[in-house]
């Protein structure tokens, strides 16, 4: 039993249950059906792109587990002030539009206000996909924080994929960057999340649309990080779009962007046949002439990383005080996919640094100052 309260701890709810129904005789489910060839790890595939989708695979289907808290308490698990990590499934209204949102809570032993961090999937995943392949709920279970995975309609885009490619999806109050900002707040609100410590991250569409909602809403997310992404702005319609993915503009982006100085983490594999990695580049080049402009000097460290026989490069920029405000991970043979994912989930490379621990290390330096206006 102390096992399944410590993977309960840590949000690991599946393994948790499957040790308690064996230690109190619960009759298990039947498994599920194995997934075909090609449905897990990295996926690259050749066929036009439409709808600016960036060939990912159809999510798998989870099945949310059930409340642990009846066995919990028969088992002997610590009671009183302890709440046990919860992963669940609800609904957000914005627009005139109703988008459904996993919500992990990490386990609390007190109400002190938590970080949170919202992740956008990319083309045909949901949410419940990229938690599993990002790993990013065991993650935040370690380290005390929110995480919240809306989820695209496929109304608004056949393939799920976020539109950031349309002007009516790049505005302050409007489309899918307001949705993303109102359900910031409102689970700060209703959570105990700490309105200085919101983030959002995101891959490939949602890696753009991540961009551009810290472009518009700087007074919300204290920073982004961007995984196969592009920068805000980067197009206006489909053509462009499909331009810029494949190879971005010389010049800066424009349109959608704006001077607001948004810590940013930056993770692109060099061999993305998807989005250029010049995308990725061109995130930071921007990053760093918004510091510049803002008179913040920022002196950068350059690292080699050897992970799993793999060389990347990552360069911090830090502040005076010693705090990176700018980091990019370039991914030498790098694909399309989520660095240091979990095969079971789609459009992941397992064999890279894991961007996830990375991303949390990095946001949990930032933090919006004290006379920030409140998330809207």
């Amino acid at each position: 039993m102390k096992k399944a309260t410590q993977l309960t701890r840590e949000g690991r709810l599946l393994e948790a249950t499957r040790i308690l129904r064996r230690a109190l005789e619960v009759p298990a489910e039947a498994p599920a059906q194995a997934p075909t060839e090609g449905a897990r790890g990295t996926r690259q595939r050749g066929e036009k792109i439409t709808d600016v989708a960036f060939r990912e695979l159809p999510a798998q289907t989870h099945e949310r587990p059930r409340s642990l808290v009846p066995y919990l308490d028969r088992a002997g698990a610590p009671q009183g002030n302890f709440r046990p990590a919860t992963f669940e499934a609800h609904r957000f209204a914005s627009n005139r539009r109703t988008y459904a949102y996993r919500l992990y809570l990490p386990p609390r032993t007190d109400d002190r206000l938590l970080p949170v961090i919202v992740m956008l999937h990319g083309c045909t995943q949901d949410a419940a996909d990229f938690a599993t392949g990002t790993a990013m709920n065991e993650l935040a279970a370690q380290r005390g924080c929110i995480v919240v995975y809306p989820e695209q309609l496929a109304r608004s885009n056949r393939m799920r994929c976020w539109n950031w490619f349309e002007p009516s999806h790049q505005q302050l109050g409007r489309g899918e960057p307001a949705m993303i900002a109102g359900l910031a707040a409102d689970v700060v609100q209703r959570c105990q999340g700490d309105p200085r410590r919101v983030y959002v991250a995101g891959l490939s569409a949602g890696g753009a649309m991540a961009a551009l909602v810290a472009q518009l809403y700087p007074d919300t997310f204290a920073a982004v990080g961007v995984h196969s992404g592009l920068p805000a702005g980067a197009a206006r319609d489909v053509p462009s779009a499909h331009a810029a993915m494949r190879r971005p503009a010389r010049t800066a982006a424009t349109g959608a962007t704006s001077a607001a100085v948004v810590p940013t983490i930056v993770f692109h594999g060099g061999s993305d046949r998807t989005v250029h990695p010049d995308n990725g580049r061109r995130l930071i080049a921007e990053a760093l002439a918004r510091a510049s402009s803002s008179g913040i000097p920022l002196l950068p460290r350059e690292q080699t990383v050897t992970v799993a026989g793999r060389t990347v490069r990552r360069t911090a920029y830090h502040d005076p005080l010693g705090v990176p405000r700018i980091e990019h991970w370039d991914l030498p043979g790098g694909s399309h996919a989520w660095s240091g994912g979990r095969a079971a989930g789609t459009f992941t490379d397992p064999s890279g640094p894991s961007a996830s621990a990375a991303m949390i290390d990095f946001f949990l330096a930032q933090q919006l100052p004290p006379d920030a206006p409140p998330p809207t």
